[in-house]
């Protein structure tokens, strides 16, 4: 049963999961955290956060645990190494990975948990790190309906927009849409305001109106503001968004499927990693038009 006394673990407290922490804090539980690099974890530690040494460590006080890391790699060490989730938390537990991974990788982590009698929910999000600071990301649901039900309360707490997708797997796989549409969005994006600076236009006062009408988007308010700032700071690193790409063509390509847009997409965020700019936001793919 998950209640208030629930102890909540959160595995990585980057961007986007130093937000969802903070929420689950101000939700009144108690939550655990670790982080490779401590360093990070400091600001969570003074909101009240309580640091854990090893994952070994934190899954041995917590019901729930929640991962939010880097890249499939890590995902699968997090979960399935000796020292990992997997083997030493507490059967009747609840794992949730809100990482976007593979989808195939989240279906291992299922059966694994099931044969630890663990209730495992792939739940990647959506929103950037607005949405993970103000509570309002898109969370993408795969598992069992059990589990997503008896986990919402603590996922109402970082978000708006929490869906069950399927079963296991179909979470990461709703989260590859997402990144498909971002893909052509954020080009469309940044194309717009290069047309509108080339033609003698002030983009700003051009924001107003396309803002409003059919070319509006989440893309377009959140991130055109910060371009025509020359603010480059990541909501969403580009060398995140790359590895999302590279998985969603490789299970485009298992499919049958071609997606020329987002084949071109990464073409152009893989020059900016070329250039060192992997660690700026998406929104600096606008450094290629300007």
């Amino acid at each position: 049963m998950i209640n208030k006394n629930t102890k909540i673990g959160f595995i990585g407290t980057g961007v986007m999961g130093r937000g969802m922490i903070q929420n689950l804090l101000k939700g009144g539980y108690s939550v655990y955290i670790y982080n490779r690099t401590k360093e990070k974890a400091l600001p969570l530690i003074e909101k009240g956060a309580i640091l854990k040494n090893s994952i070994k460590e934190l899954c041995k006080e917590c019901g729930v645990v929640i991962t939010m890391v880097g890249y499939p790699s890590d995902v699968e060490e997090v979960y399935l190494n000796e020292e990992g989730i997997l083997n030493n938390i507490k059967p009747k537990s609840y794992v949730v990975d809100m990482t976007t991974s593979k989808p195939s990788l989240a279906k291992k982590i299922y059966s694994k948990a099931k044969e630890n009698d663990i209730f495992s929910l792939d739940a990647p999000v959506s929103g950037g790190d607005i949405g993970a600071a103000e509570g309002t990301l898109s969370i993408m649901v795969g598992g069992d309906k059990e589990a997503f039900d008896a986990l919402m309360p603590i996922f109402e707490l970082m978000g708006k927009n929490i869906v069950l997708q399927g079963t296991a797997g179909s979470g990461q796989h709703t989260k590859m849409c997402n990144q498909i549409a971002i893909a052509s969005n954020i080009m469309g994006v940044c194309e717009a305001l290069s047309y509108a600076k080339k033609s003698g236009l002030d983009p700003k006062t051009v924001l107003k109106s396309i803002g409003a009408g059919g070319a509006a988007s989440w893309q377009l308010s959140a991130y055109a503001p910060r371009i025509l700032k020359g603010d480059y700071a990541p909501g969403f690193y580009i060398k995140h968004f790359v590895k999302d790409m590279k998985i969603a063509l490789e299970e485009a390509s298992e499919m049958g499927l071609t997606t020329p847009a987002l084949e071109l997409s990464k073409k152009l965020y893989d020059k900016l990693i070329a250039d060192g700019q992997e660690d700026l936001g998406t929104q600096a793919l606008y450094n290629l038009y300007k």
